[in-house]
């Protein structure tokens, strides 16, 4: 697997994130790790002699300094990984928690990316990967709010890989479904189904890096891929199926 020079991996704390930035700097690439635990951040970047950037991309503020921060290097790739979740009711989540999920989500992804690119741009080579959901492009009932975030960093994706045709900047998206991370049990609700079954955060990482290397969309796990086409060719029997399938979770 060839380095990338310099990547940045946003939500690199944990789960997905910290795997992306160990198969990354295993390849060669300078990792700069942002999350919001700094202890484990700090262990991370020792482990793979890379740079911790702590920061709360729900915070305006924050954000600003850590896109400050980044400008003054050469960024190779960027991986937007970092995510919040929410399950139950939508009346029953907190206007302040709505608030964060899309800042965080959605906004911060937007904001770095507008940041950044220039200095790609002129440059004439990059990459931006974003890791979105199965819930963006499917829908799931008792995330509503996570699901429009995930739905937004798609269409956004898909848009910017039309604009930055020909400029030498590749885009990649990485749509997981179930991937065993903590994600569940800070969203509030564990996952409980038998099916279908969590994948591995190293398998997600995996393909965030072939998402950098050959920009594209891909599925974990691939068969992922049935029920999207299923919505979008037959909607009313998928919408079907999809209500009766969360009725009886």
């Amino acid at each position: 697997m060839p380095g990338f020079g310099t990547a940045l991996v946003t939500g690199a704390s944990s789960g997905i994130g910290a795997a992306t930035a160990r198969l990354l700097a295993a390849g060669g690439t300078r990792v700069l790790l942002h999350g919001r635990d700094r202890e484990r951040l700090g262990a991370l970047a020792a482990e793979t002699g890379g740079a911790a950037l702590p920061a709360d991309l729900a915070d305006p503020e924050q954000r600003c300094r850590l896109a400050e921060r980044l400008a003054a290097e050469e960024l190779d790739l960027l991986v937007h990984n970092a995510g919040l979740g929410w399950a139950g009711p939508l009346p029953e989540l907190p206007a302040e928690r709505l608030t964060r999920l899309m800042a965080v989500n959605l906004t911060a992804p937007l904001e770095l990316t507008r940041a950044l690119l220039p200095a790609m741009l002129a440059r004439g080579r990059g990459r931006i990967v974003f890791v979105t959901s199965i819930a963006g492009r499917t829908g799931v009932a008792g995330e509503a709010v996570y699901a429009a975030t995930k739905a937004g960093l798609d269409a956004f994706a898909e848009s910017l890989r039309f604009e930055l045709h020909g400029t030498g900047i590749g885009v990649g998206v990485v749509v997981p479904g179930v991937v065993r991370t903590e994600f569940f049990t800070r969203r509030g609700k564990p996952y409980t189904r038998s099916t279908p079954r969590p994948v591995s955060a190293g398998r997600v990482a995996a393909a965030v890096v072939r998402a950098a290397e050959r920009p594209g969309d891909y599925y974990v796990p691939r068969w992922l891929r049935v029920p999207v086409a299923l919505r979008g060719v037959v909607p009313g029997a998928y919408r079907a199926l999809a209500t009766r399938f969360g009725a009886e979770s």
